[in-house]
């Protein structure tokens, strides 16, 4: 070998050990997109518990570390001043994040809010309170403690005479009282409410938006899943198209949560063929349709689903002004759209990336667009859209689990009147 290419092969391998040593201790990169002012915003971290692919481990990491954006590394845009953890599992990895990365573990949220000074002192609250060991209620949903925590953040806000933005993971809340009084909270004291799944905000494929205003007949989601955990997700896929309609949203009517033979009857009735024609569509933009047990075609058909997933779950939601959203939890591995005009029956669809982690913590990127907006609004108090979205797709999460534990009956749900509107710039899966 040439004693040129030796010395820069040298040079290479000293260059990458540098490299290496430095993403070891720092969170201080100066990678594409670093901030380049020193008056950063502080964050207050609270989650249930931070262990190997929980939701808390994936936003910790990413605000600590980093996270991919547009082809390069972005550095965090905020600080984490402190973090709350109330559990601490066998498998935990918080201590030692907090330990790696020199972060301040508080014993209380209240303090984690005022880094111990009574006042509030942080520019902006995450809370992510997915996972971990926590009670049942007789509907079997788990009783995260996401109102719990934001109550006590309010409580410190409304001592400390003032108020800063709040990311909530997921739904709200499994009770309805309790989701609304969250949003009423956000809103009498002025402070960004932001709220969700990941899925609105990540990657499609193709890369489309639900044109604005358009006449829209009816939203349908094809998923995977359990109840109470995957299905909001799916109704976020929906809701997130279905909000551009003309007229705006208006609220829901009623939801209808059916699984298998009793589902399959209902959608084989005669006023369901558009409801039929966007399943087949949806499902057609799956990457992870089954191909065991002789079932796979070249001919994506209703008849073949029907045989495929004879165990799928269905939630049917009617809207106040007739539109209709139906979410079906079948045996695939990723999250698919398909909503029809209602002026020239034009079926417009994608699908909604979500690369599971399993890999190495890099293929978990649907967490990366997230993790941008939460950084967005804590800079700047502005909320990527209306938190009344999650508001209403929490709604219909909890009818849909009370109409499965009711028998699959009808539940009505006059009190889910939520009206909100997005405007025509509302591209946000893209910023």
């Amino acid at each position: 070998m040439k004693e040129s290419m030796i010395t820069d092969r040298r040079r290479f391998l000293s260059r990458m050990s540098t490299l290496a040593g430095t993403a070891m201790v720092a969170p201080t990169w100066a990678f594409s997109g670093a901030p380049v002012s020193g008056n950063r915003k502080k964050v207050a971290f609270l989650g249930t518990e931070v262990r190997e692919h929980s939701h808390a481990q994936h936003f910790l990491d990413r605000l600590t570390l980093g996270y991919g954006w547009r082809g390069s590394w972005q550095a965090p845009r905020v600080d984490v001043a402190s973090v709350y953890l109330d559990q601490f599992p066998e498998s935990d990895l918080g201590r030692g994040r907090v330990k790696r990365h020199g972060l301040n573990l508080y014993p209380s949220i209240k303090e984690a809010l005022t880094l111990g000074t009574g006042k509030l002192a942080v520019d902006g609250v995450v809370i992510i309170a997915e996972h971990g060991d926590y009670p049942r209620n007789e509907q079997g949903q788990k009783r995260y403690p996401r109102y719990q925590w934001f109550k006590e953040c309010v409580k410190v806000f409304e001592e400390s005479g003032r108020s800063v933005p709040v990311f909530n993971d997921k739904h709200l809340s499994t009770n309805w009282k309790e989701c609304e009084e969250m949003v009423a909270d956000s809103r009498r004291l002025g402070f960004a409410f932001f709220a969700g799944s990941s899925l609105p905000v990540t990657r499609r494929m193709p890369a489309i938006d639900m044109p604005h205003n358009t006449p829209l007949k009816e939203s349908v989601a094809v998923a995977y899943g359990g109840v109470d955990s995957y299905d909001i997700h799916a109704l976020e896929t929906a809701q997130c198209m279905s909000e551009r309609r003309r007229g705006g949203e208006v609220g829901i009517r009623s939801v209808h949560a059916l699984r298998g033979a009793s589902m399959w009857k209902k959608l084989a009735g005669e006023d369901r063929e558009t409801t039929r024609k966007l399943m087949v569509s949806a499902l057609t933009r799956s990457h992870n349709l089954p191909v065991e047990g002789g079932y796979y075609t070249d001919r994506i058909t209703f008849d073949w689903a029907r045989k495929v997933f004879p165990d799928a779950i269905a939630y049917f939601i009617e809207h106040r002004d007739g539109f209709r959203t139906t979410m079906f939890l079948v045996s695939i591995r990723d999250f698919n759209y398909a909503g029809m005009r209602s002026d020239n029956g034009e079926i417009i669809s994608c699908q909604m990336y979500l690369p599971m982690p399993g890999h190495g913590s890099t293929t978990a990127d649907f967490f990366h667009p997230l993790t941008r907006h939460i950084e967005n609004t804590v800079i700047t108090g502005k909320v990527p859209y209306p938190v009344e979205r999650t508001l209403l797709t929490s709604g219909m999460t909890l009818a849909g689990v009370e109409s499965l534990h009711k028998g699959q009956t009808l539940i009505e749900t006059p009190e889910m009147d939520v009206r909100y509107s997005v405007g025509p710039e509302s591209t946000f899966w893209r910023d």
